[in-house]
């Protein structure tokens, strides 16, 4: 009688890609790695199960960077006209970010220690990303990192990541413009013009080297992020990893280009003191600088470490 093995997966959507990644493993083009050859030993000698829970073990690093690759590749093929739309929900998603920022920045401003509003502001700016992230709306430096490892393993072409990153932008970008006008719209309530003017300031003040780099700092944590979302288990795990990183984002003061949109918009719309060449020169400075740190962060560090150090030299067998 056949031994079975009870193999867990992530998730319900996982099932598959598994079963698509194991067959991709040995193809002829394949990478074969150290894991890839244990899989298939590993399919050789069980039978393998589908057991539906939360896997709560430590995952190998080259598992993960397949699921990595099948996600970046799902979101490739996506129909346009869905992607779209789901951008523009992730740009209006991060007007609540803003939102609670700016009312942070209102009523701390008074305090005579200034760590206190950042702290402050740090605390509440997770918050629209934990939304935007884990409702499954396309943001795009999330997928700054995610969409480029099939592209460096191979499977997808350079063309349909920038067919990718123009659709996300745009929609990232009409949605940060429309929360912008309702934060303005809604202004009598939230009561939070002196934050939205506050961080205004904070985003055109900076020369154009500091925001490249803080921008850039900014896209390495959210590459880090995605990264460790796929590495946690659902739920809670995925939330504190969200969390963690954009805490670091708004601690520092870095500059994401997305919620930085709808931040300077709505600075715009509320006073004649920002002017729209300040809201390009912002959004164009951050969005190059978000580019650089999450690509290189997927091409020098997680990509390369993983899948380049663990191939398998033809001499040794593999």
């Amino acid at each position: 009688m056949s031994e079975v093995k009870q193999t867990a997966s992530v998730s319900d959507k996982e099932e598959p890609s598994e079963h698509s990644g194991k067959q991709s493993d040995f193809s002829e083009d394949a990478v074969h790695t150290e894991r890839s050859v244990e899989r298939q030993i590993e399919d050789k000698d069980f039978i393998p199960v589908i057991v539906k829970r939360n896997d709560e073990a430590v995952r190998h690093p080259d598992d993960v960077l397949e699921k990595a690759i099948n996600e970046g590749l799902e979101q490739l093929r996506r129909p346009l006209l869905s992607f779209v739309l789901s951008s523009v929900g992730a740009g209006l998603i991060l007007g609540f970010t803003v939102m609670a920022v700016a009312v942070m920045a209102t009523f701390t401003s008074s305090a005579a220690n200034p760590l206190i509003p950042r702290l402050a502001m740090a605390l509440v700016y997770p918050l629209g990303f934990i939304i935007c992230i884990m409702s499954g709306t396309q943001l795009f430096t999330e997928h700054t990192a995610t969409a480029v490892y099939p592209v460096l393993a191979k499977q997808a072409s350079v063309s349909q990541l920038l067919r990718l990153w123009i659709c996300v932008i745009i929609g990232n970008e009409l949605g940060a413009a429309c929360s912008a006008g309702l934060l303005m719209l809604a202004d009598d309530v939230v009561l939070a013009r002196d934050g939205y003017l506050f961080i205004g300031h904070h985003l055109v003040g900076q020369s154009a080297g500091t925001l490249l780099v803080s921008s850039v700092l900014a896209g390495w944590l959210m590459a880090i992020g995605a990264w460790l979302v796929l590495v946690s288990p659902p739920g809670f795990s995925q939330m504190l990893c969200i969390y963690i990183v954009t805490f670091l984002i708004g601690l520092g003061g870095l500059h994401h280009s997305i919620a930085g949109s709808v931040e300077i918009l709505t600075a715009i719309y509320m006073s004649e003191h920002f002017t729209f060449l300040d809201g390009a020169r912002f959004i164009g400075l951050s969005m190059v600088g978000n580019l650089i740190g999450g690509s290189v962060f997927v091409a020098g560090f997680n990509f390369s470490h993983i899948r380049k150090t663990q191939e398998l030299k033809d001499d040794l067998g593999g």
